[in-house]
């Protein structure tokens, strides 16, 4: 039953042939193995970016690969925190702007913000290949949060993680991430990144408990996308 609900994990995070499709329950009960897919995809961009000697030609591979692993699932839901957080107005039209299927000038400015600095960051981080996992695994982390924490403001996949989610999720996530500690990273970095993986969430927990009255998927997806940025340039700077 563990190994299913990891496959369905997978399944629900990632692009991975990995057979019939497993029941959504068997993720839905256990969303604090999310950390488990930041390995496997994070591992996945570092294969194909590592070799390349041109640092910024292996950062954009890389940025290509977690795309192209994740079916660009929770890069969809940067879009449209975008377009939400952009819309004029009141809270009903911030809500229609972040669930409708267009794209507008507010998805557009988000997600270029967001690969721009984490194409710059992944051109100076060294070795690419550890900061791809580290940076994941802690975007994963972070959708764990929010999950647990984002109340929903509306029925949907998000409504139905946060109903079976419990407050020790977070515990058992982070022990998920407790692994990161062997990479060759310092523990200054380390810090820094286990910082805002529980920062980033929290403060869109805010923005978006203001902006839309609650969390939803796309909020989610959003804050995997924006923690990943954030870690890669705290490691990098620091």
């Amino acid at each position: 039953m563990f190994l299913k609900s990891i496959i369905a994990l997978l399944q629900f995070c990632t692009v991975l042939p990995l057979g019939k499709p497993q029941e959504f329950e068997l993720f839905a009960k256990r969303t604090w193995l999310y950390p488990v897919a930041g390995y496997v995809t994070g591992g996945f961009a570092a294969l194909v970016s590592f070799w390349i000697p041109v640092p910024a030609i292996s950062a954009a591979v890389a940025i290509a690969g977690l795309l192209l692993i994740t079916g660009c699932n929770h890069f969809d839901g940067l879009l449209d925190l975008g377009d939400g957080l952009m819309a004029h107005g009141g809270r009903e039209r911030r809500i229609g702007a972040l669930t409708d299927r267009q794209i507008g000038t507010g998805a557009l400015a988000l997600a270029i913000t967001i690969i721009l600095i984490t194409w710059a960051g992944l051109q100076t981080a060294y070795p690419i290949i550890w900061v791809l996992i580290l940076s994941e695994v802690c975007a994963k982390f972070s959708m764990v949060l929010l999950t647990v924490l984002g109340k929903p403001f509306h029925q949907g996949i998000h409504a139905s993680l946060h109903e079976q989610s419990h407050l020790q999720f977070i515990f058992y996530a982070a022990i998920l991430c407790l692994p990161l500690v062997f990479l060759p990273v310092s523990p200054l970095k380390l810090v820094a990144a286990a910082i805002l993986m529980v920062i980033v969430p929290l403060v869109l927990l805010a923005i978006s408990t203001r902006a839309f009255g609650g969390v939803n998927g796309d909020v989610a997806g959003a804050s995997n996308e924006i923690t990943r940025a954030l870690v890669i340039i705290a490691i990098v700077l620091i």
